[in-house]
């Protein structure tokens, strides 16, 4: 019964996401266009973001959505999984991070609702978001040339 429980909970939180929440961003944000291809991101240099990013996309089995990119960006950078504990982690993180939109909040409330096993490492994320270099206006798709280990750094020790 658990099981079921935890798949249902998957489904509904894919489902709010990819069926609701983006169609309704891509309206309202209208996202910048991803300018590079999967066969691009392979050109970057080892340990680049573009190369990881590249890398986590084939690792996962995802597709690379032009208008999804930078989420996946900051999976990679923040090193939370695609669970559904790590999409609530990434977006308690950029809540913390003073990031407030309505994705991030209806992610943050869905989670501590249906998720409660996980509220100390959603709580940590939002602390470890409050701590962190505020990432807000990073220029994601000008930085996939750089180090994923020096911008990891600059998230965590503000530099």
């Amino acid at each position: 019964m658990y099981r079921l429980i935890i798949r249902l909970r998957s489904k509904l939180l894919v489902y709010l996401t990819h069926n609701i929440a983006l169609p309704i961003l891509k309206i309202i944000r209208r996202p910048e266009i991803f300018p590079y291809d999967m066969q691009m991101l392979y050109q970057f240099p080892e340990a680049t973001l573009g190369k990881d990013l590249g890398n986590f996309i084939v690792e996962k089995k995802l597709k690379l959505l032009s208008h999804y990119t930078r989420h996946d960006i900051k999976h990679i950078l923040l090193q939370y999984d695609t669970t559904d504990e790590g999409e609530v982690c990434l977006q308690c993180f950029m809540l913390g991070n003073g990031h407030i939109s309505i994705p991030v909040l209806a992610t943050v409330i869905f989670g501590f609702i249906t998720m409660p096993r996980h509220w100390q490492i959603f709580k940590k994320a939002y602390w470890q978001g409050k701590n962190a270099a505020c990432i807000s206006g990073w220029k994601w798709f000008e930085i996939l040339q750089q180090p994923t280990a020096l911008l990891r750094g600059k998230i965590n020790n503000h530099f």
